[in-house]
């Protein structure tokens, strides 16, 4: 284990001036952000540029939670587009670090803010007659505070329920917390508690339903039988 730990703190090392100069070469509308996701809660180890306002010592976005989610399966994810809380259009690239063995444990983030060129894209196509609508963007939580990050993602997704928790059924609770997982959610440490306060339920029937619904995924079953240990809204 310390091997591994050591070769990958090496490999951190050698790619820290790869991020200066990488936003060096890109010039103010870039930032690169190095990430060591042993450690979720403040995985930034290196930061050039302040494109979505990241500083050393600051959490992964919900893009790297979901990288993180899928472990060593993960695979880069390349110029895609998203938006930040205010409003900036960010193109980005997320390539995952790997050691020796194939294990994930990073990655290095480049975010290029795109927001002026989509804007004289814009006019220039308005110009020639063809304007067109862009598909909408989906808006990303980047901040240090990873509770942020997390509340970002509970509410996203309750909004896609169009429900609070308590008109949600028994299936679509589960569906809830199944989809948080799939995104690394309970991969940062206290996103348990912090989900079930957010939730106004008891620890306990936090830990009920992520049991339930990971069990879905493994047997197929709708993972309902039984009750909860403590009814919501009692906190232990």
């Amino acid at each position: 284990m310390e091997t591994r730990e050591s070769e990958q703190d090496v490999i951190l090392r050698a790619l820290t001036p790869v991020v200066d100069g990488i936003a060096a070469t890109f010039g103010p509308v870039c930032e690169v952000v190095l990430h060591d996701y042993r450690r979720p809660e403040r995985s930034v180890v290196a930061v050039a540029g302040s494109v979505t306002g990241r500083t050393v010592g600051g959490a992964m976005s919900e893009i790297g939670m979901r990288v993180l989610a899928r472990g060593d399966d993960a695979v880069d994810e390349l110029n895609y587009v998203t938006r930040t809380g205010a409003g900036r259009l960010v193109k980005s690239s997320t390539m995952v670090l790997r050691d020796s063995t194939g294990a994930v444990f990073g990655a290095l983030c480049v975010n290029v803010d795109v927001t002026e060129v989509d804007r004289v894209q814009g006019l220039l196509a308005a110009l020639a007659g063809a304007a067109g609508g862009r598909a909408e963007v989906p808006v990303t939580t980047f901040g240090d505070d990873i509770d942020s990050v997390v509340d970002a993602l509970l509410d996203d997704r309750l909004r896609r329920q169009e429900q609070t928790w308590a008109g949600l059924d028994r299936a679509r609770r589960l569906t809830l917390f199944r989809s948080l997982d799939e995104r690394g959610v309970f991969a940062v440490r206290r996103a348990i508690e912090q989900v079930a306060a957010r939730l106004g339920i008891s620890r306990a029937s936090a830990y009920s339903y992520l049991a339930r619904a990971r069990a879905t995924d493994e047997t197929g079953a709708d993972g309902t039988a039984g009750t909860d240990d403590n009814p919501e809204g009692a906190h232990p």
